[in-house]
């Protein structure tokens, strides 16, 4: 006789993700130096810009528990990850990897960072497409479920953004500018909010 279990209930990240993963943000110093709060160090090299930006619920308003990771290319193109075989050099403090949370009284994420270079595509070889510039982030907080990805382009890549291959699945331009931060004028600084639900919901990605 086999025995058949219930279902696990399924929970989300709780209200503490702050202290499980980004303990600093909750005033906690836990672990000096904490794990991702250095996306690209001084000897990086590229363009230095800062992302700024807020999650924001189906009411329009600013979710403060949220946590995101960010996972970018350095500016010749490559990833600090073994799995990007190509014999780009990486710099010794550029990790690629960075996790931020918002402030809790704004709402607003903020983080820098080197801006990064183009990807190879999907498709290798010369039919296929590289893909422009930009930055992998994945959202986890209270009410999410499974982690949400998405992706953070730049408005001021038109051309390469033209024939990103990612981009290109997407049908509707208004839906595509959800993935397109926009440069402010007299700073690197890029504006990108996130959607989690509603009429300006963000795409996000089954990867």
């Amino acid at each position: 006789m086999v025995a058949h279990a219930n279902e696990t209930p399924s929970q989300t990240a709780g209200p503490f993700v702050h202290i499980g993963l980004a303990p600093g943000g909750a005033g906690l110093e836990a672990f000096p130096p904490e794990l991702g709060q250095v996306i690209a160090g001084p000897e990086a090299l590229g363009e230095r810009i800062r992302v700024e930006g807020r999650v924001l619920d189906g009411a329009g308003a600013p979710v403060t528990d949220v946590l995101i990771e960010v996972w970018q290319a350095n500016a010749a193109g490559r990833y600090n990850h073994a799995e990007d075989g190509r014999e780009l050099a990486v710099e010794p403090d550029f990790t690629g990897f960075g996790r931020v949370v918002p402030d809790f009284a704004t709402g607003v994420f903020s983080f820098e960072t080197i801006k990064p270079g183009p990807v190879p595509g999907p498709v290798p070889g010369p039919g296929g497409h590289s893909q422009a510039p930009h930055l992998n982030l994945w959202l986890v907080a209270r009410g999410i479920n499974l982690g949400l990805n998405t992706r953070m382009y730049f408005g001021d890549e038109a051309a390469a953004n033209a024939s990103d291959p990612v981009l290109g699945l997407i049908d509707s331009d208004t839906r595509r500018q959800t993935l397109i931060a926009q440069r402010g004028s007299s700073a690197p600084v890029y504006c990108f909010d996130i959607h989690l639900q509603g009429a300006s919901e963000t795409v996000f990605l089954d990867i």
